[in-house]
């Protein structure tokens, strides 16, 4: 999951060196934190939050087929 979280956002933004993927791991889910540099902040956000909506829509389709949960949390 880490590694796609990592491909998409460095699809996105201007500064790819500068994102930071965490990947915390429980029982049942995951909570992944992706981290950009500021000015990039907006890309991966998106209008009215649509982009980050659709990265969270294939993170959780890309889980279910782990039989796990993932939750995808954008650091400022």
């Amino acid at each position: 999951m880490k590694e796609l979280i990592e491909y998409i956002a460095k699809a996105l933004v201007d500064n790819p060196d500068e994102v930071k993927v965490n990947e915390i791991e429980g029982e049942r889910t995951s909570v992944i934190e992706l981290s950009v540099a500021k000015e990039d902040l907006g890309k991966v956000i998106g209008k009215q939050g649509r982009t980050a909506r659709s990265i969270r829509t294939i993170l959780s389709a890309a889980s279910t087929k782990n039989n796990k949960r993932a939750v995808l949390e954008i650091i400022e």
